[in-house]
């Protein structure tokens, strides 16, 4: 009896034809089809999981834990901190409430104002690590109009669906930070009567995105596929953090604030404020005067403040986070068996060098990398050094050589 040639029972192929051919009770299968067959089981899974994902309630985390691990990288902020993990907090609430009874909690999406530096955009990438939803970070100065060059506003939504794998379910949950929103404020106080391309028409189209409403996205983004089919996302359960350095703004609110009132006791009260702090007293009618269109304004209720930083602040930010600069050098110099050390007058040296500069946190890292950058420089190849002190001595050296001398500030 002639025996019958070998060949995948499923493409047909004969065993000469392939690298591999498995054998089975009375079956084989080629190496193709066993890569074929897992590539449909990786498919089937993964939409399985993540429409789990997308159905299922995030978990919920206090505000006092959202604060806590705040806590672990950002120094200070405290207000600001306490009014982010209340509204996501609130944001979980929200999506776990849906449809259960006839009370509908609207979302609070949330404006922060601070100086440059001061830790808006870190807050908003730190939170991100702690959070069981979606989320994305954008700039609002690529934006512009419709029909011009640049990004339409709907891309803010397509960096959303890139983050949770174009899974809509998902990103109808999740939280977007927009920052740089002052960047797109208009001029001056009265309405354009022409185009603002990059200005108040960005303001315009947002508008539907805080809202709610149903918007067609384009997946790739818009303009370099101008061919792609849209999908459809609802913003309805998407909470929007905005930010912004909003710089000048303290002359509109000291300006608010010296408004005369009758009676002793509101120039009392006048006299308390902090003429040296007034972003704290900001309100919705001063970023309305700043050049945000009412609408807007009105559609982002909770506005919280940035303090400026101290030298103290600096110090701490310079030392204690999780990811605080100083530990990152040391744990470069740690891989190249060297242990790093920084005299404390070194540091309060980069500290003064920041605050003179008016960089903020974001200062400390070029200052830090100048003095740096020379001793990272040699010290692979010089096996012999176990051990490296940056002096203050040593800084001034450094600093007084690189180009950030030649920063001077008003």
């Amino acid at each position: 009896m002639k025996k019958t040639a070998e060949k995948c029972s499923f493409c047909g192929k004969r065993k000469e034809d392939t690298l591999i051919l498995i054998s089975g009770q009375d079956a084989y299968i080629c190496e193709n089809c066993v890569e074929q067959a897992l590539t449909i089981i990786d498919e089937e899974l993964g939409e399985r999981k993540h429409s789990n994902a997308a159905t299922a309630a995030p978990e919920y985390k206090t505000p006092e834990e959202i604060k806590g691990f705040l806590d672990q990288y950002i120094i200070g902020q405290d207000d600001a901190k306490k009014v982010l993990a209340v509204a996501v907090y609130n944001h979980y609430k929200r999506l776990n409430n849906v449809g259960k009874d006839d009370v509908e909690i609207e979302k609070s999406n949330i404006m922060m104002v601070g100086d440059t530096g001061t830790g808006k955009t870190l807050l908003a990438r730190t939170i991100a690590r702690f959070l069981n939803v979606p989320f994305a970070i954008v700039d609002a100065t690529v934006f512009t109009e419709a029909g011009y060059v640049g990004e339409d506003v709907e891309s803010i939504l397509t960096r959303l669906l890139q983050v949770c794998d174009y899974n809509i379910q998902a990103a109808e949950k999740g939280i977007i930070y927009i920052d740089e929103i002052d960047k797109i404020a208009r001029k001056n106080d009265n309405p354009s009567i022409t185009r603002d391309v990059s200005g108040e028409g960005v303001q315009q189209g947002l508008l539907k995105l805080l809202e709610g409403t149903d918007v067609l996205v384009p997946p790739q983004g818009g303009r370099k596929h101008p061919e792609q089919k849209m999908v459809k996302m609802n913003t309805t359960h998407i909470l929007f953090i905005c930010g912004g350095a909003f710089e000048g703004i303290d002359k509109i609110i000291a300006k608010r604030n010296k408004t005369h009132v009758i009676g002793y006791k509101s120039d009392k009260d006048r006299d308390k404020l902090d003429r040296g702090n007034l972003i704290q007293y900001v309100t919705p009618q001063d970023i309305k005067g700043f050049g945000l269109i009412p609408e807007l304004v009105g559609r982002v209720p909770i506005v919280t403040y940035l303090e400026p930083l101290d030298k103290e602040s600096l110090l701490r930010i310079l030392t204690e986070p999780k990811n605080a600069l100083v530990k990152q050098y040391k744990k470069l110099f740690d891989l190249e068996n060297v242990q790093l050390t920084f005299d404390q007058e070194a540091l309060e040296f980069i500290v003064e060098k920041a605050v003179e500069y008016k960089l903020g946190a974001r200062g400390l890292r070029s200052i830090c990398e100048a003095i740096m950058t020379d001793i990272m420089f040699t010290i692979p190849s010089k096996k012999d050094i176990k051990e490296f002190t940056v002096t203050l001595a040593l800084a001034q050296e450094k600093i007084d050589k690189s180009k950030l001398r030649h920063l001077k500030v008003a």
